[in-house]
């Protein structure tokens, strides 16, 4: 595999698209997160592609995405905290069946320091502010 000397771990371009492609697919089809994605999404190879893009950036650091991914999900009332828990479950599967065993896990570990990051996120910037912090 080809890879930046800066990436976090061995993985492809390519192969970051695919899981992105699978993954995806499998959202639509979930009764608890295809609404709430497609209540949002438009142009889903749009998306793909900008979601592709952001794990790009993340793992091998091609500073290709520019967005503010906590700003887009705090503005959508209907993107709730425990969908968290699924999507990462959703992520982690699709990771397992489409790459090596060590990509997988590193991936995934990421991907919940991510997806922890945009739950505890949510909770705090949707408290009123005069309420005592939520303990997680």
């Amino acid at each position: 595999m080809t890879q930046t000397s800066l990436a976090r771990f061995d993985i492809t371009a390519e192969q970051i698209a695919y899981v992105v492609d699978i993954f995806y697919a499998r959202v639509r089809g979930d009764a608890v997160l295809g609404p709430v994605f497609s209540a949002h999404v438009e142009d889903w190879p749009e998306h793909e592609a900008l979601i592709t893009r952001f794990w790009r950036n993340a793992i091998l650091r091609e500073k290709c995405y520019g967005g503010n991914p906590m700003r887009v999900h705090v503005s959508r009332p209907d993107v709730r905290p425990e969908h968290f828990a699924i999507w990462l479950g959703l992520f982690h599967e699709v990771l397992q069946a489409e790459l090596p065993e060590r990509t997988a896990l590193q991936w995934g570990a990421l991907a919940d320091r991510i997806g922890e990051g945009f739950r505890t996120g949510i909770v705090a910037m949707r408290q009123p502010k005069n309420a005592p912090p939520k303990l997680f």
